[in-house]
């Protein structure tokens, strides 16, 4: 093992003190992979905690004679990589362990024992763009895992993502590889154009842009909050009935391409960098979009406006998607093919997630059920942009992010249920139109009901 890994493994078991500690209670379980040609090194250090050092040492020790032997070393290193599930390009691996080293039985009690485990994954010849999945399966219930990747040495490699789920016993990294012989095979006889798209890895990127964009809950809920009133006519200074199929289909047809032109323009920019902004106040500005657009949902503030303000703010959120694809380091070059993955990744989410809402939107903005759910959700994106305001701007700790991820962890049922509501408030009042006695009273009922300038709270 090479000081050099051994150096970035200190630094990963730093940080990961950093953030939550290394507890009594917890078996912390730190990986460092390093990404060469044909194989995948992995460095392992596995630290138990004091509470839960006489489980992992039964695992160990399994004879109980108070010493382990070496043969027992490599039996449990082998029972840990047992426990691991590799895939390479989604097909299964077998990782080959290298080296195993064990501290003394009294030191893993006093929970400063430290067992170090090597391994590598031969990798066989691939297409310009690899993936490797890696999931622990050790001992879980009582483990706390990190994972991380060293740049490669080797020029030809390129890191494109890392993605891991919240416990970190998930973990995806995503590379690409230049000149290798099945790329050269499989795309011999194609355009230059195609040969340049698979070498700064198209797919991947465009399935960071999807990611991106689904996970970032600030954006969709500056969208979605401008898009509250979109089917709703201004009457004074309030939010009155329902504006027609048509006229709301393309008021948020017109919202959706504003804000997508907007932020293509900067991140088209500054991620081939010719403008260059810093994070803190892009990031600042982005909740203070959500703010307006809220408080807008709430009470006009520049009704027949909302394209215009979409492509502004735009601009600014345009930024932010930058910054994920600056960090790929991607060349000059590489970062058009880059831009266009990133963006169609994107635009593909923003419009899965518009197509989503979009008919409870217009069906629920016929009834008199629709303030509910406008004024709900303006007060929900004020409430979230008022705390990430508060974080990014002052260091002011909050919930917000807990509470917003927490609604889009269940973002699917959510929108669900809100459709059948809405399909359930239509029918009721097409019910009571059909109910209401045909007389010059409830002929004016009915026209009140159904008006477009009948005025909502």
């Amino acid at each position: 093992m090479n000081r050099r890994l051994l150096a970035a493994v200190a630094i990963l078991l730093s940080l990961g003190a950093g953030v939550s500690g290394h507890r009594l209670d917890e078996y912390l379980q730190a990986t460092l992979i390093s990404v060469e040609k044909d194989r995948v090194q992995a460095f392992m250090r596995l630290i138990p905690g004091v509470a839960v050092s006489s489980t992992v040492l039964a695992s160990i020790d399994t004879n109980g004679d108070g010493v382990i032997s070496e043969a027992e070393q490599r039996t449990y290193a082998e029972r840990v990589l047992r426990e691991l599930s590799i895939t390479v390009d989604g097909k299964r691996a077998s990782p080959a362990l290298v080296s195993q080293k064990f501290p003394t039985m009294e030191a893993i009690k006093e929970g400063l024992g430290e067992i170090q485990i090597e391994f590598t994954v031969d990798l066989s010849p691939g297409g310009p763009t690899r993936e490797i999945v890696l999931e622990n399966h050790h001992l879980n219930e009582i483990s706390a895992y990190l994972v991380n990747c060293l740049v490669p040495r080797d020029p030809n490699l390129r890191i494109l993502m890392q993605n891991r789920n919240e416990s970190q016993s998930f973990y995806q990294l995503a590379y690409a590889q230049a000149g290798s012989s099945s790329d050269s095979l499989s795309l011999k006889g194609s355009s230059t154009i195609r040969r340049w798209v698979g070498a700064v890895g198209f797919a991947s990127i465009f399935r960071l842009g999807i990611r991106h964009i689904a996970e970032g809950t600030d954006h969709l809920l500056f969208l979605l909050a401008l898009l509250l009133p979109a089917p709703l006519v201004v009457l004074g200074v309030r939010w009155a009935g329902f504006a027609g199929a048509r006229q709301s289909l393309l008021r948020i047809l017109r919202i959706v391409t504003a804000f997508t032109i907007g932020h293509s323009l900067t991140l088209a920019l500054a991620a081939l960098g010719l403008v260059r902004v810093p994070s803190r106040p892009v990031e600042v500005l982005i909740a203070v979009s959500i703010l307006v657009s809220a408080t807008h949902a709430l009470r006009p503030l520049f009704p027949g406006r909302e394209a215009a303000i979409a492509a502004f703010f735009g601009l600014i959120h345009g930024l932010a998607f930058a910054t994920t694809l600056g960090e790929l380091g991607l060349g000059r070059w590489e970062r058009v093919g880059g831009i266009l993955a990133f963006n169609l990744g994107i635009e593909t989410m923003q419009l899965i997630v518009v197509a989503a809402v979009l008919p409870s939107l217009v069906l629920m903005s016929r009834t008199r059920a629709y303030p509910f759910l406008r004024i709900g959700g303006a007060l929900f994106a004020g409430l979230a942009s008022v705390g990430w305001i508060a974080e990014r701007l002052f260091d002011v700790h909050s919930s917000a992010d807990v509470v917003v991820n927490l609604v889009a962890h269940h973002a699917v049922w959510i929108a669900g249920a809100l459709f059948l509501i809405s399909l359930g408030c239509w029918w009721l009042r097409d019910s009571l139109d059909q109910q209401a006695p045909i007389t010059k009273v409830g002929r004016l009922a009915r026209v009140t009901r159904t008006s477009a300038f009948t005025p909502f709270l």
